[in-house]
């Protein structure tokens, strides 16, 4: 495949400093390691749904993800996607993807992400999310800065939707939250958009934003383990994060939209089109894709 199947040890940046980063960084590394070894060996897929899968390596990959952190911060709170559901109002609290991007990983595709975030009393302070198989590595700090393959990362300067690449995200539901999407891709489209990129790891997608690739990217729903450690990212690197409405992202299970904040008001005028109050609406007689 081209690919080394050792993670490669990360180049943190000197210049970041935070209690909690060397953490992060060894807990990422930790994960990758099993991750990259149930990619390369073949794992067992089973299924929350049909196309929501599940594999042994999320499990593993957060189980050690969880020890690695308890061992130099026991008191500290977990939220996990697989086992851990701490409360999002503890004081410190680590937000876990031990796989993000399931369904890429099952079908081998090589694209997919650890992500660790930390929060301390509700605002996010450190990020570092990891793809196993390419080793890429993403770094960010509160207030240092979001670094990638040792340079300081910048979202786009670009200032119109016509002359930038849209990422988007689906969630699992195939009903009515999808075609909200489809409208708001339609949307976004007749805007002459250079194009849209569907990857299907959001923690990356959002990697895309920061380092100036997408001049935005929007999914209706998300959970907080899949833009913990991206949002902060985003943020870091000069761009602005919100749900699909406007509003601030909270721990919880949300829509997000992020840009390059120059891009955001006409992003968040066709993502709002299609959800209100954190639910999908659709035009009367549902959603249509011809040229109206």
């Amino acid at each position: 495949m081209g690919f080394s199947k050792e993670v490669q040890l990360p180049d943190v940046p000197s210049s970041l400093n935070h209690p909690q980063l060397d953490v992060a960084v060894d807990a990422a590394l930790q994960g990758a390691r099993i991750v990259a070894d149930y990619f390369y060996r073949g794992v067992e897929i089973r299924s929350k749904e049909s196309f929501n899968l599940v594999t042994d390596a999320d499990v593993h990959a957060e189980q050690r993800i969880a020890e690695v952190i308890r061992a130099s911060f026991p008191e500290h709170s977990i939220l996990g996607e697989e086992q851990h559901s701490d409360s999002v109002e503890a004081e410190h609290l680590w937000i876990v993807d031990p796989l993000d991007g399931t369904n890429n990983f099952a079908h081998q595709i090589p694209h997919f992400a650890v992500s660790i975030g930390y929060y301390h009393r509700g605002v996010a302070k450190v990020g570092v999310i990891v793809n196993p198989i390419t080793s890429d590595w993403f770094f960010c700090v509160r207030d240092q800065g979001a670094w990638y393959r040792g340079e300081r990362a910048i979202v786009s300067s670009e200032m119109r939707l016509e002359k930038s690449m849209i990422g988007i995200g689906f969630y699992y539901d195939r009903g009515v939250m999808m075609e909200a999407t489809l409208m708001a891709i339609r949307d976004f489209f007749r805007e002459n958009i250079h194009g849209v990129r569907r990857f299907g790891t959001a923690s990356l997608d959002l990697c895309q934003v920061g380092l100036g690739r997408y001049g935005t990217y929007f999914e209706y729903q998300l959970h907080p383990w899949d833009f913990a450690a991206g949002k902060l990212f985003v943020e870091e690197s000069g761009g602005m994060v919100s749900t699909c409405e406007g509003l601030e992202i909270p721990i919880a299970r949300t829509s997000c939209l992020a840009s390059n904040k120059h891009l955001h008001p006409a992003a968040l005028e066709i993502t709002r089109r299609y959800w209100v109050n954190e639910s999908p609406r659709l035009p009367a007689g549902g959603a249509h894709f011809t040229q109206s």
